[in-house]
């Protein structure tokens, strides 16, 4: 402890020195001087506080709680996070390619990915992980599975694991390799001349992936696209700029960076010969598209590229770097909003200007600023992307929400499966009313008990009631209404067969055909899928839109 108080005041010295140089500017002064008090009071608590202290934990808690006033992209990674952060930026990381996930106190495998060290080895969605090179994790509540499973690259790792209908442990052994999490899981052609390209990440190889998957679907004779970018939480920019590249000319302006450091201010142009700057295009966006996936999104539209079909998208126009610290740290920093070729920049919420409880708001519609795009068409800022067709997402029954938070439908796929060791391809998979009566009764004895919005309503009616002094005149009704609108089960069980069924069919088929095999299976119903085959098979109303007829 000596040692490091000794580290700490010799650091404030050193910063000092270098800031009061700039003794004259009032900023620096101020910077030094709350440095000075930081590192003061950090000496003092480590010299008198009843209990030791961890430097470590202490010094990392005070930062994230400084970071937190800034925006939620704006992060500290301490020495012993770099791995992960790496993972994040590469997609790439040295394991088995399984996400462990905690379930009523077991260690279970929720997802494996395709064609990973996991699924070579035969290992199964929902198996519990009990040992990990011989060490007992449901002991040991100190071991790190996630970090257990990770290794050099070729070293192997013993695995004990317990499996749904088995009651012997299996031992299984696994060789670690370097995993790339994809940042395409699924391409393909939805039908005649349609293809369809998933793409989920932006990390180092996206533009490289998509290029791949764009020219094969082309090579098998696709001559329209749907570009589904639902669920993608944005990553790199020079990888959101490469993919805009491939169906705009090149030299085309992508996007503009401009910060608070103007050397670093710099507008991207497309770098090369795009691949196709014809073929028709659908864009799928949602409330999760967010920064890179709003950049692809908002050049075609504002390009009149392609036509944007699903939700408004997340509005995140905010630009990160990263910026190496000492002890082999890292800050990832706001530094810049982006601007696409329109003019308008997406970012939703004000950061810079907070309520006095700390909150921030988002940017109000009498704010917004109209631009155009290349067509003429009007499009708005400060608000996320607004797709050109607009669909609704939609709501689940209580009852549907309920069996997800319980985990009930994951457990009875792994329930089913143990049953029945194979089933129909993703496509044709269909649980009988039979299978779907045998779940019902499985679930019997299950606890996952909620209450309805009408039910809530109703709450809220008899409360206002009563204080209003009406109660006694209504109560005879809203006893009726609860009586008739009250839930049972059994009876949401029937009412709302159609909606569990699919999903229970959907965690079932993602069970057996992991990634791929649910993506196919989600194509039956998937809304935005069908609104973008519709578009494909009524051109006129597909170009009117963009030259903003519709």
């Amino acid at each position: 402890m000596k040692h490091f108080r000794k580290l700490i005041l010799a650091a404030v010295c050193v910063v000092s020195v270098g800031f009061f140089a700039f003794r004259n500017d009032e900023r620096f002064f101020e910077i030094a001087r709350n440095l000075d008090i930081y590192a003061t009071l950090f000496k003092e608590l480590n010299r008198y506080y009843v209990d030791e202290i961890n430097p470590n934990r202490l010094t990392k808690m005070s930062i994230e709680s400084m970071l937190k006033n800034l925006d939620p992209y704006t992060n500290f990674y301490a020495e012993d996070e770099i791995e992960d952060y790496r993972t994040m930026t590469t997609g790439q990381y040295t394991g088995i390619g399984a996400i462990i996930t905690p379930n009523k106190g077991k260690q279970i495998i929720y997802s494996i990915l395709e064609d990973s060290p996991a699924a070579k080895a035969n290992l199964h969605v929902g198996d519990e992980i009990v040992k990990i090179d011989g060490i007992d994790i449901t002991t040991r509540k100190d071991a790190n599975p996630d970090k257990l499973m990770k290794g050099q690259a070729n070293s192997s790792v013993k695995l004990a694991v317990r499996r749904v209908g088995t009651k012997d442990l299996i031992e299984v052994n696994v060789t670690r390799e370097f995993v790339k999490t994809g940042n395409v899981p699924y391409y393909g052609m939805l039908e005649n001349e349609v293809g369809y390209i998933d793409l989920k990440d932006f990390n180092q190889t996206a533009a490289r992936e998509v290029k791949n998957a764009l020219v094969e679907l082309k090579g098998k004779g696709m001559k329209k696209l749907v570009l589904d970018l639902r669920e993608n939480p944005g990553g790199l920019l020079d990888q959101a700029v490469l993919i805009c590249n491939l169906f705009i000319p090149k030299d085309a302006e992508v996007v503009s960076n401009r910060g608070k450091v103007t050397e670093w201010n710099k507008t991207y142009t497309a770098p090369m010969a795009p691949v196709d700057t014809d073929i028709p295009l659908v864009v799928l966006v949602n409330g999760r598209s967010a920064s890179a996936s709003e950049i692809v999104s908002g050049v075609m539209q504002d390009y009149d590229r392609g036509v944007l079909v699903g939700q408004r998208t997340y509005g995140k126009g905010l630009v990160q770097t990263t910026r190496d610290l000492s002890y082999n740290t890292k800050l990832k920093v706001t530094v810049a909003k982006y601007y696409i070729p329109s003019g308008r920049c997406i970012q939703a919420i004000d950061y810079s200007h907070r309520n006095p409880d700390g909150s921030v708001a988002k940017v109000p519609d009498s704010l917004k600023v109209a631009f155009k795009t290349r067509n003429g068409r009007v499009v708005y800022d400060g608000g996320g992307v607004e797709p050109d067709v607009a669909t609704e997402l939609p709501a689940l029954p209580t009852i549907v929400t309920s069996l997800n938070a319980k985990g009930l439908l994951f457990d009875y796929a792994l329930h089913y499966r143990a049953a029945h060791p194979t089933i129909k391809t993703a496509k044709e998979f269909e649980l009988t009313d039979a299978d779907y009566q045998a779940f019902s009764t499985w679930l019997k004895d299950k606890e996952y008990d909620y209450v309805t919005q009408v039910e809530k309503d109703l709450g809220t009616l008899e409360a206002s009631a009563k204080k209003e002094k009406y109660f006694d005149v209504i109560q005879e009704q809203l006893k009726a209404l609860k009586t008739k609108l009250g839930h049972s089960k059994e009876s949401d069980l029937a009412m709302f067969k159609k909606d569990i069924k699919h999903l229970l069919e959907r965690e079932i088929v993602s069970h057996y055909y992991l990634q791929k095999g649910e993506r196919e299976y989600v194509f039956r119903t998937d809304a935005e899928v069908k609104a973008a085959l519709d578009l494909f098979k009524d051109m006129p109303r597909y170009e009117k839109i963009l030259k903003g007829q519709k």
